[in-house]
């Protein structure tokens, strides 16, 4: 019964924050390019001073922006559909597995030594990350307020990020013990 799934997470690229800020205001600004095309008369608002288009005589030039600020949400809408990270939890064992070519990492719960759960600050500028090593502590996290940390016999420090903490605790916690 070791292949028994005790808990299963599966996170998409397309729920971190901090991408979806950066797709947006790349979009944004695509958007106004194309506005700003549209309409090329010079324009004087309080404290700044926006110029004519600097492409008048080529019809049609601001086109190229509204077409690249579509492709931009499109391409967001589709990163809601990528697995980032995969987590299964079995009988006496983690795997953490990313997407596409990164390579599976196996935690086994005989090595574990503590256990806690935590928060992340507040802070939308959290990037994603899958098996990085920094500051001694391997980190695993693509969208979400709540982690996981787990040091080994080795020194180890995991830190998992999860949608669905008190859950994915309980289970650790179990499997730990016994």
């Amino acid at each position: 019964m070791s292949n028994e799934i005790l808990f299963e997470e599966k996170q998409y690229m397309g729920h971190n924050r901090l991408s979806i800020i950066w797709r947006m205001i790349l979009a944004l600004f695509c958007f106004l390019g194309y506005y700003w095309s549209e309409n090329p008369k010079p324009v004087k608002v309080a404290v700044f001073y926006i110029g004519s288009y600097p492409i008048q005589n080529i019809p049609n030039s601001g086109e190229i922006f509204f077409l690249l600020g579509l492709i931009i949400l499109i391409i967001s809408a589709g990163l809601t559909y990528v697995l980032h990270t995969h987590t299964r939890v079995y009988n006496g064992y983690m795997i953490i597995d990313g997407f596409w070519t990164a390579r599976k990492v196996k935690i086994d719960f005989s090595t574990i030594t503590h256990i806690r759960k935590g928060r992340y600050k507040r802070n939308i500028f959290r990037r994603a990350v899958y098996n990085l090593h920094s500051k001694g502590v391997i980190r695993f996290y693509t969208s979400g307020h709540d982690f996981i940390e787990m040091r080994d016999n080795a020194g180890f420090t995991y830190r998992i990020g999860s949608q669905n903490l008190s859950q994915f605790f309980d289970i650790l916690k179990n499997q730990i013990k016994s």
